[in-house]
């Protein structure tokens, strides 16, 4: 009587948390509904750093970044800082993006864990090669040449508060460089995770790149012997993030997570996520998902194997996603976790 006390118990904690994620899905319809049309894509253009929206995790962007809610891993770093105390291991992990027109986005992130806290460090770094200087009456190149070059570092910190509840914050100098420009700032974020106790259902709220308005310093040379050195200031790319995720079938052998994200970004119209993962005996792992109301990105899948070696746990993830008119990116990731010494 008692076991059919508690499995009675399980099945209506299961009920509730599809009622929950049901209910969700309705609210980010009608908002999707209400505000899209009205707000539109008018603040397109309005945001400086724009690196630092460009996914750098295999696995998140295997899911269409629908993440927030997720954050179990090490691209907690990247996606929320509050769950890097979803996992107990410590661990190093690199990225590497494959973006447009020949340029490269490497990400290098690192956890540590004491007590029930946990530190991290985000290095992201995009760079071109060595392009030709032109003007007006030199265009195929002055024999001089510059480069554009972007690089975040950043601080994570996350606290376990209760059994359902914790909180992150990353702290991040940013540094973007053109030619003889440069322009550096830091920002920060701030995040939450909660897990609502129907099922394995979690809710998770975020707001990343908040931050001043940022200008570039240093001067240009002008035809005519003019210079410019006074620049416009424009903000970062602050985006405020809210999702859900679950999982409706986990047994031994099979585990799928579902999440949900609406996204308000402050350079573009509101928009929302949905995204996938499908895990077969926490070894094989295949992922898929989609952006909604987002005019250059669509769908994204990926895959990914997890083994373990002599001393650690590795994960090797893969993803690619479509952009409407330039095509695809593909991104690599491998991450190894250590085991805490008891």
């Amino acid at each position: 009587m008692i076991f059919n006390f508690y499995k009675y118990k399980l099945k209506r904690k299961k009920a509730i948390s599809y009622l929950v994620f049901a209910i969700c899905l309705l609210i980010v319809n009608n908002a999707f509904a209400q505000l899209f049309p009205n707000l539109g894509g008018q603040r397109v253009g309005t945001s400086s750093l724009q690196f630092l929206k460009i996914g750098n995790n295999a696995r998140s962007t295997g899911m269409a970044e629908t993440f927030v809610a997720v954050a179990n891993d090490m691209s907690s770093l990247n996606y929320n800082p509050a769950g890097l105390v979803m996992f107990s291991e410590n661990g190093v992990t690199f990225n590497h993006t494959q973006w447009f027109v020949d340029t490269r986005l490497e990400n290098f992130g690192a956890v540590y864990h004491f007590g029930s806290n946990a530190v991290g460090l985000n290095v992201i770094s995009l760079r071109t090669e060595d392009m030709k200087v032109t003007t007006e009456y030199q265009p195929f190149g002055t024999g001089d040449y510059f480069r554009f070059s972007d690089l975040s570092i950043g601080l994570s910190f996350a606290r376990q508060m209760t059994d359902q509840f914790s909180f992150g914050a990353t702290i991040k100098y940013v540094e973007e460089q053109l030619g003889e420009l440069k322009m550096k700032t830091v920002l920060g974020d701030l995040a939450t995770y909660y897990k609502t106790g129907l099922g394995t259902s979690r809710f998770a709220v975020m707001i990343s790149n908040f931050g001043g308005q940022v200008s570039p310093s240093g001067s240009v040379d002008l035809i005519g012997g003019r210079m410019a050195n006074n620049f416009q200031k424009f903000p970062p790319p602050t985006l405020f993030k809210i999702g859900f995720a679950m999982e409706p079938v986990m047994d031994k052998n099979n585990r799928l997570t579902t999440s949900i994200q609406l996204n308000s970004p402050n350079d573009n119209a509101e928009n929302f996520s949905l995204g996938a993962e499908y895990a077969y005996k926490d070894f094989l792992f295949v992922r898929g998902g989609y952006k909604f109301n987002v005019d250059a990105e669509s769908f994204s899948a990926g895959a990914g194997v997890k083994f373990p070696i002599s001393f650690a746990r590795t994960n090797i993830d893969y993803s690619i996603a479509k952009y409407k008119e330039l095509g695809y990116t593909q991104r690599f990731s491998i991450t190894v976790l250590f085991p805490k010494s008891r």
